[in-house]
């Protein structure tokens, strides 16, 4: 009886390795889309942004204004990428990426967001928020097919 929960231990340990090792692979792939995500924004390139995304995508502001498709989404901030967030920087504070499956996940960033307007061309103050995507692993690749954006700047804490 030993041998066999020994026999079963051995040749289970490689699929529970090579698991691991494809999850972490995952998350840093994931993490990578969101370097190149943040990096495009800072630059202001539009196209570099969206084509983070999928064909097929759906992104929602935080304004619950949005775009289908990623060159919808990338003519929507194209003109914001030009006047209110020109000089915005945005960095994430964190990142946490659940698998549904091996090949679909929902990824929360937290933001905060730095130098950019209102409309009427006054500085904004630091903004703080979340974003929420789905993401799909096509071909090999992490791709965002869903996107919503949260503002939680004005957000009061929650009472504990």
């Amino acid at each position: 009886m030993l041998r066999l929960g020994v026999l079963c231990v051995a040749l289970l340990l490689p699929v529970v390795l090579v698991g691991d090792t494809s999850r972490k692979s995952d998350e840093a792939a994931i993490r990578a889309v969101m370097n190149s995500f943040m990096d495009a924004w800072n630059r202001h390139d539009a196209k570099a942004w969206a084509a983070l995304f999928s064909e097929d995508a759906d992104f929602t502001n935080v304004r619950g204004m949005g775009a289908s498709g990623r060159s919808n989404i990338e003519e929507f901030h194209a003109s914001r990428f030009a006047t209110i967030f020109k000089n915005s920087n945005q960095k994430y504070t964190d990142i946490k990426t659940r698998f549904i499956r091996p090949d679909i996940a929902a990824v929360d960033v937290h933001w905060e967001m730095t130098g950019a307007a209102f409309t009427d061309g006054n500085p904004s103050p630091t903004r703080r928020g979340l974003l929420n995507f789905t993401m799909v692993k096509s071909k090999g690749n992490w791709q965002i097919v869903v996107m919503h954006n949260l503002d939680l700047s004005a957000s009061p804490p929650l009472a504990k």
